[in-house]
């Protein structure tokens, strides 16, 4: 599609036809400027962004973050400017981006840099589509040097798609074959002093459809170079995982620990996502989203098991919550959602 047109797309991140705006894109005329409206504030937003009376913060100083697609409502009806700041007031530090438009129209990414600065957030990664069958489409199949040089003039450390290997099928098979290419996606992060990671859901912890006693997440953590591949674990994901995958297709038992694959290789994890869930063994999933801190997801043995030392400053702890802007699901809205989940982040609450 024409690089105007691609700019005006908003990323869905299960549709995953990526977009962002280009090496090229300083010549247009969007720019952070173009959001005049500004949220307004949310009651208790300034004491949320302080440590919570006394209790220790659960997430490490300076990485506390929010994966921007849970406010996707607010960044399409106010622009990145506004959201940035109240984000700034309830104290987050990071933000991983969903898509550099997100609905609200051209922007380039030297003023998205600027509005980052301004508001003293630092980007830590970003989600950018697998593949596509569009061959114009903004992902690593089809546009992995543009997607990098996007990432490179962002000055993200990090940027990764939340796409399953899945592309060719769930043999072994298929999946060696998708791990050549996040290899070679990897080789090309590098290059340019860039890491490259997936984000899972649920269905990356399955088994391969030919050998049902192989786990796919297995597969592709030997099957990608460790030096090349990173990873980002879903927290919530990997719980519902456990849920629905403790058992192998035949029925034998194969039960699921994700706080081991991190122990085992931390190294591989640099990014969380801290989403957390209210346990309903009724839901395909196991559990239904909440607000961080409102459900039963053990987040926390993550943190605990990897703010130590110099891992402190390794890791990095996003908020999410997929379902915030859905006014069913999550009536309090996004905004309530990224405010509640910082301060109990912030002031230690219990899980």
């Amino acid at each position: 599609m024409a690089r105007h047109e691609e700019l005006r797309h908003a990323l869905s991140r299960r549709g995953m036809l990526g977009v962002a705006a280009g090496a090229g894109a300083a010549a247009m005329l969007g720019t952070a400027g173009s959001a005049t409206a500004h949220a307004a504030p949310v009651p208790g937003a300034d004491a949320a962004a302080r440590p919570g009376r006394g209790r220790s913060p659960i997430v490490p100083p300076g990485r506390l973050g929010i994966q921007l697609y849970t406010l996707r409502d607010q960044v399409a009806r106010l622009g990145f400017g506004p959201v940035f700041e109240e984000l700034r007031r309830y104290g987050y530090e990071e933000v991983e981006f969903a898509g550099y438009t997100q609905g609200t129209g051209p922007i380039t990414l030297g003023a998205l840099k600027r509005l980052l600065r301004d508001n003293g957030l630092r980007a830590v990664g970003s989600h950018v589509g697998y593949h596509s069958g569009d061959p114009a489409a903004y992902t690593f199949a089809t546009q992995l040097e543009r997607v990098l040089d996007d990432a490179a003039e962002l000055g993200l450390p990090h940027v990764g798609t939340p796409n399953s290997p899945a592309r060719y099928g769930n043999s072994v098979d298929a999946w060696k074959r998708a791990a050549a290419e996040f290899n070679t996606y990897g080789a090309a992060a590098r290059a340019r002093g860039l890491k490259f990671y997936q984000h899972n859901h649920a269905e990356e912890f399955g088994f391969a459809t030919d050998r049902p006693e192989q786990r796919l997440y297995d597969l592709m953590m030997a099957e990608t170079d460790p030096s090349l591949v990173y990873l980002e674990l879903d927290v919530y994901w990997a719980y519902s995982a456990r849920h629905r995958f403790s058992t192998r297709p035949d029925g034998t038992p194969d039960p699921l620990d994700p706080l081991e694959y991190v122990k085992r290789a931390p190294e591989r994890f640099p990014l969380f996502h801290v989403k957390d869930g209210e346990h309903d063994e009724a839901h395909r999933d196991g559990y239904r989203m909440t607000d961080v801190g409102d459900g039963d997801i053990d987040y926390r043995s993550f943190v605990t098991a990897l703010a130590r030392g110099n891992r402190r400053k390794y890791h990095h702890w996003l908020v999410e919550r997929d379902d915030a802007p859905d006014a069913v699901a999550n009536p309090a809205g996004s905004f309530r959602t990224a405010r509640a989940s910082a301060a109990h982040l912030r002031g230690g609450g219990g899980c």
